[in-house]
């Protein structure tokens, strides 16, 4: 990584992970900037021309979890198959405990940061369900938060790492492919700053057009009270209504941060923005490369106090003009979160998958999208699948391939691991061309219950030789 700023100008080299910068609605939110006074603030209704997508206001009873309707909790120090103490260097544990992450009560999310006696961190991470957040054809996407970061100042806020931020979809189940698909820093914070910086992370890294691992970042102090000793409002707006686009971060309504398309440009813009959408973030994180850059050394330290949590009244999603209606309530059938329930009876869209290795995914010819590019060694794993006590006699997946004369493969059915005992396969060669689809089955032997499913990819030659649409099980 390359070394931090010794002044906390612009935020640091990192990988992967900056929490969200903010954006505001427009003048009109303006007005919104004195619910900060307030403890609990409902969810502004949209101004005249906005709609409100999505929302959660954290009225939950104290010391409950978030909504898992609306938030998955991440635990551990990584993704499944993903970098390392979550790419950024930070040392805490994530986990479910309420401890770590629960309603307050009174209106409000606590992510609190604790150390035990052995000086083991744990904190908590959420990110929402839905990840189709997008601009409107030549309309307005707003994101928008509003709460008070860890109340803990100097010292004894060494290495605390609060974030508001978005992430783009194509991330779950690849965890390699950023910043080409973009992120969102509406808020972040470090060491008890009286500071919030805005960060777009985007390209390729190192280098590329927002400068990685650093990103395009720009940070100001909150506005009347510190960030730590008051309830702020965040929010960050894609404009897909100008042209060249614009990327805008504010924090009580004032505008602090402008990114434009032009400055992104090609093809790192159409990279970030042409996807499905993104999803949202809320974590506190201990230590990293940010914190450690902006303080010059390894933080947390002896003297950091645990315990002060980041409070979150609500988070919100506007949306306004555009040719098309705002985003659905319900996310996509086909890209269900992590902790999802699948039925093994029911079609599986082969691109839902929770985690992969050498996959990509592509537009089908049948409508939707299909994993392609898949040669011996790669794999797909689906998570929650629910056979029953049952059980499947065979499985049938809709195949396609264009692999050259002698070059074959055999699509396999694997359980709890890629490397575990195919319980099923069947062998497929050129179908007529990569997108000339047809259903094929294979025998499965007997399985019950909740199980992880793997798809793994073998063959004697080192091309492509399959892609996927779907596949389901049958009794």
């Amino acid at each position: 990584m390359t070394p931090a700023p010794a002044a906390p100008a612009a935020p640091p080299a990192r990988r992967r992970r900056l929490p969200l910068a903010l954006a505001l609605l427009t003048a009109a939110t303006t007005a919104l900037a004195g619910l900060a006074a307030t403890a609990d603030a409902a969810v502004p209704p949209p101004p005249s021309g906005w709609s409100l997508v999505w929302s959660d206001d954290f009225t939950g009873a104290a010391g409950t979890l978030p909504s898992a309707s609306n938030w998955i909790i991440d635990t551990g120090t990584s993704y499944p198959g993903g970098p390392p103490n979550w790419g950024t260097g930070e040392i805490q544990t994530y986990t479910n405990s309420t401890a770590n992450v629960s309603h307050d009560g009174a209106g409000n999310l606590r992510i609190t940061p604790l150390r035990d006696g052995a000086g083991n961190w744990t904190s908590a991470r959420i990110e929402t369900v839905r990840s189709n957040f997008k601009a409107p054809a030549g309309g307005v996407l707003a994101i928008e938060g509003r709460l008070q970061m860890p109340n803990v100042t100097g010292a004894a806020a060494s290495g605390y790492w609060p974030a508001f931020w978005a992430l783009g979809s194509p991330y779950r189940g690849n965890y390699q492919n950023w910043p080409g698909i973009g992120e969102f820093d509406v808020m972040e914070n470090v060491n008890g700053l009286n500071s919030v910086w805005g960060v777009l992370h985007c390209g390729v890294a190192p280098g590329g057009p927002c400068d990685e691992f650093n990103g395009i970042g720009a940070s100001r102090a909150c506005p009347g009270s510190t960030c730590q000793s008051a309830f702020h409002t965040y929010r960050f707006e894609w404009d897909a209504s100008t042209s060249p686009q614009q990327l805008r971060w504010y924090v009580d309504g004032q505008l602090y941060h402008t990114v434009s398309q032009s400055r992104v440009g090609e093809p790192y813009w159409s990279q970030m923005t042409s996807h499905a959408g993104y999803f949202l973030l809320l974590n506190v994180a201990m230590g990293g490369a940010f914190p450690n850059g902006v303080a010059g050394s390894t933080t947390p330290t002896a003297a950091t106090v645990p315990g002060r949590p980041m409070l979150v009244d609500y988070v919100a999603v506007y949306s306004r003009g555009g040719g098309s209606t705002p985003p659905p309530t319900t996310p996509p059938p086909t890209t269900p979160p992590p902790s999802g329930v699948r039925d093994a009876y029911a079609t599986i869209q082969a691109e839902s998958f929770n985690a992969q290795n050498g996959v990509i995914v592509e537009a089908c010819s049948e409508g939707g999208q299909n994993i392609g590019a898949l040669r011996n060694g790669d794999w797909v794993r689906f998570d929650n699948v629910e056979f029953g006590s049952g059980g499947p006699r065979d499985f049938v997946a809709r195949v396609a391939s264009g692999a050259a004369a002698g070059v074959s493969g055999l699509v396999e059915v694997r359980l709890d691991s890629p490397t575990g005992t195919t319980i099923g396969s069947f062998a497929i060669a050129n179908t007529g061309g990569w997108q000339s689809w047809r259903s094929v089955p294979g025998n499965v032997s007997g399985v019950t219950g909740r199980r992880t499913v793997y798809l793994t990819f073998s063959s004697g030659q080192p091309n492509d030789f399959v892609n996927v649409n779907w596949f389901h099980f049958r009794r």
